[in-house]
């Protein structure tokens, strides 16, 4: 009879408790995951519609008569197209690729396009992977993902080293939407570790944007790779907020609206701080860029604007309930949005107003803010006991001196741990046929 009384009680907690979560997931919205973030510069911003852009290009049967209306034109020239990668060229190992070399912006582009829902193979990359299966570099990163990078590294390393010792003074930029931008992180995440085999280049030549990205990488090597890796995120976009694994996404027999609801029900009651300690958990990485477009309880888009950090709490570790949680996904979207944005950008700034001494003193200011805010990052890491978290004089890259592949305060076991991280990886992942070619190993998803 006490416990049939004890029910009703039951329910009103259980209701009450339904009702606040409810209240608080219907209040939070994108803009409260960047509102303690600082602004980004034009500087930093400026190469983000042109690389959408150059991702989009992927997407074209012919680039001489591009199809797609975007809003700077197709910029990519058919001749400055040194490689390009589609399907067929992939065999399913990696999604289509192109390289591009722009003279403009002295720059080498690697541009990979995100998924396409009618390829099987997509989905394949996508499938192969599972919670602490593959780790790499003192962290877990999506296994799927690492092998297509290795694929497309290994098939076109010749050329990046060329174009590279051809022009010194070029960057190296990879770039990548959605199931790309997973394939892009990995990318440089395996020549930063490996810059002998693009004949020892620069660290800082090394870049990659993550459009849209997918959580591909642990906590301490999202934030390790800050200064490398930079996301990008429209808004209310679901793919860099949801914890839920790539596989069990496609997988699920639910809709993805339900799968995120249900998810995002399951992470409510999950303090962060736990979060933050489990050393599999997969997170968007390094450094992040917020478009935030919209606000609360308002109708249409406003001026765009772009907020930035490197955090470590608060990563976007909370699914959005919006109507444009998939819209906002898409790289038509954000190549226009992130476009409008920099308009906007530079009519505030008049940065081409400014004369080039003080234009190179600002980018120098921005370069060694960055650096003390990744610092700071790191720090705050090893604070939070974030797994294999490091301070950063752990890692000699934040000084010009140990920035050199061959530092000569770097330790023998840090040496030889990025020596041996890409024969690791070729021997896991390839083998070699009776000609001698390698080929990927059936059986590495398995490994």
């Amino acid at each position: 009879m006490s416990l049939a009384c004890g029910i009703p009680i039951l329910e009103c907690v259980y209701c009450l408790a339904c009702t606040r979560w409810v209240w608080k997931r219907c209040l939070h919205n994108a803009g409260h995951d960047s509102d303690t973030w600082g602004l980004a510069s034009v500087e930093e911003f400026e190469p983000v519609p042109r690389l959408c852009r150059y991702i989009l290009a992927n997407y074209e049967d012919d680039l001489e008569t591009p199809s797609l209306g975007l809003t700077g034109g197709c910029p990519v020239d058919p001749a400055l197209v040194v490689r390009r990668k589609k399907y067929r060229d992939t065999r399913g190992r990696a999604p289509p690729y192109l390289i591009y070399l722009d003279h403009d912006h002295s720059d080498v582009v690697l541009a990979v396009r995100g998924l396409n829902m009618a390829k099987e193979s997509d989905y394949a990359v996508l499938l192969d992977n599972s919670l602490g299966k593959r780790k790499f570099d003192g962290g877990y990163v999506h296994n799927g993902l690492l092998k297509a990078a290795a694929w497309v590294l290994d098939a076109e390393c010749d050329v990046l080293r060329e174009l590279m010792e051809k022009y010194p003074n070029y960057t190296l930029t990879f770039a990548g939407h959605s199931l790309g931008s997973g394939v892009a992180a990995m990318l440089a995440l395996v020549v930063v570790l490996n810059r002998d085999k693009l004949g020892n280049v620069d660290r800082k030549r090394i870049r990659c944007y993550a459009i849209a990205p997918a959580r591909c990488m642990s906590l301490n090597l999202a934030v390790r790779y800050a200064d490398i890796i930079n996301s990008v995120v429209l808004q209310d976009d679901f793919l860099p907020r949801t914890a839920t694994p790539l596989e069990d996404i496609f997988k699920s027999l639910f809709c993805l609206p339900c799968l995120l609801c249900l998810r995002c029900m399951r992470d409510t009651c999950i303090p962060e701080e736990v979060m933050l300690r489990d050393p599999r958990r997969l997170y968007a990485p390094g450094r992040l860029y917020h478009i935030v477009e919209r606000k609360p309880f308002r109708f249409g888009r406003y001026p765009p604007v772009v907020r930035t950090a490197v955090p470590v709490d608060g990563r976007f570790e909370h699914i959005v309930l919006s109507c444009n949680a998939t819209s906002d996904h898409a790289i038509l979207w954000i190549e226009r949005e992130a476009q409008n944005a920099l308009e906007l950008m530079l009519q505030e700034d008049k940065i081409m107003e400014i004369p080039p001494k003080q234009r190179m003193e600002r980018q120098q200011t921005l370069a060694k803010d960055h650096s003390e805010e990744h610092k700071a990052a790191l720090r705050r890491a090893v604070t939070l006991s974030v797994p294999d978290a490091f301070s950063p004089t752990a890692y000699g890259t934040f000084d010009d001196k140990a920035s050199d592949a061959t530092d000569d305060s770097t330790s023998l076991s840090t040496k030889s741990r990025l020596k041996m991280s890409w024969h690791e990886l070729v021997e896991r992942i390839f083998d070699k046929d009776d000609s001698g070619h390698r080929v990927l190993r059936r059986s590495a998803s398995n490994s």
